[in-house]
């Protein structure tokens, strides 16, 4: 391919993307990773919990070459996610008294599951590709779930810096975007990498509630809330739960605080706004929720990786949190839950929240109860009460 039509595709490709509905587009050499190495240490160390699939396939994510023989280049495209709250108009306030707890929900989260609809974008610039290059082309197109280091060969394409938080961060469009990448053999022109502009900034590092940065551009993810209420699937760490706040479903805080997102950019895609049943959603609802209404609620969602019971785990940690006596009557009846794991955080929920109400169910659920993860929460909580109520 001569140098001219080179340039042309390329200027084509990137036209294309904006058109299909991409945000940021960059290109870049599909050279070996400098931070493959960082990776499989950061693997090694333990930081990536349960999430034993980033195990797997580590001499893949090394180089694009290994995901794709004779690869020469890496389209890298980012979507914005970020919508503006919504604000209720003066006839749908409530009074201060009678609004229940409330739980937050990661702005990615807020719509339609992300990897069905880039993907579907991804197909269709490579399409595009295909039917536009003068040479026969090869290629693969991925999200996030693929073994590649999308965030190094973004930045190398010059969309973003890995920022102290880990997340990829564009001056210009803040660091609320999705990553996507085409990885092919045609050779294309390239983008300048983009630089760190962190500085000697570290407020992403102290907001974070759970100490999930042992250092900066490093992060342990069992520490982390979103790991925390996705991620794992079985009991959160005690340790931990209180700092989870009323997040339940991954976590902002990190990107919330970040300079760069001061004027983060918003997103054009209708599918990625917050759900009418998500916004501001009401822990006590969401905990009676059963099979029928969870799949309801969180059809097309990702939370259904999650399931009702990591989801109703998450809300009775986040009542737990709330300090609300309203939350009292959906934890009492969370404590007879199917799930033992639904059962053994609601019980932690009604010891952090204490009181006599509180103690009576505790005590009455432990007499039928024949769980023993359930029976060593609800007699650690008993004992939370007790000692609450002597100081």
């Amino acid at each position: 391919m001569r140098a001219s039509e080179k340039t042309a595709l390329t200027a084509k490709i990137r036209s294309e993307a904006m058109s299909i509905g991409f945000d940021l587009v960059g290109f870049t050499p599909a050279d070996p990773l400098e931070g493959a190495e960082f990776y499989a240490r950061w693997v090694a160390l333990g930081f990536a919990g349960e999430m034993s699939y980033l195990e797997r396939n580590l001499d893949k994510r090394s180089a694009p070459e290994r995901y794709l023989p004779g690869a020469k280049s890496v389209i890298c495209v980012g979507l914005h996610y970020f919508h503006e709250d919504e604000r209720l108009d003066e006839g749908e306030r409530e009074p201060a008294s009678a609004v229940p707890p409330k739980g937050r929900i990661a702005a990615y989260a807020g719509g339609d599951d992300y990897h069905d609809l880039v993907k579907a974008k991804l197909a269709s610039l490579w399409q595009v590709i295909r039917e536009t290059s003068p040479v026969a082309v090869e290629g693969r197109y991925c999200v996030d779930t693929a073994p590649v280091l999308e965030r190094e060969l973004a930045a190398r394409a010059g969309l973003g810096w890995w920022g102290k938080n880990t997340c990829l961060i564009s001056s210009k469009e803040g660091s609320y975007f999705f990553l996507g990448q085409i990885i092919t053999d045609l050779e294309l022109d390239y983008d300048e990498p983009a630089v760190d502009h962190c500085g000697s900034c570290t407020r992403c590092l102290d907001a974070c509630p759970t100490d999930a940065f042992p250092e900066p551009y490093v992060l342990d993810a069992r520490r982390c809330i979103s790991y925390l209420t996705i991620e794992l699937k079985g009991s959160i760490p005690v340790e931990l739960r209180q700092g989870m706040g009323n997040w339940i479903f991954g976590c902002d805080i990190c990107q919330d605080v970040c300079p760069w997102n001061r004027e983060a950019a918003t997103s054009r895609e209708p599918a990625f706004e917050m759900r009418p049943g998500l916004r501001q959603a009401s822990l006590p609802d969401l905990l009676t929720l059963d099979r029928d209404g969870f799949n309801r609620l969180f059809r097309g969602h990702a939370a259904k990786r999650t399931k009702r019971r990591g989801i109703l785990r998450n809300v009775a940690v986040a009542l737990g949190n709330s300090g609300d006596d309203a939350a009292l009557p959906a934890l009492i009846a969370a404590l007879r839950d199917e799930e033992p794991l639904v059962r053994g955080h609601a019980g932690w929920a009604l010891g952090n929240l204490g009181g006599s109400e509180a103690r009576g169910a505790l005590e009455k659920a432990l007499v039928n109860e024949r769980d023993e993860s359930v029976i060593e929460e609800i007699e650690a909580a008993l004992r939370t009460v007790q000692r609450s109520s002597k100081a």
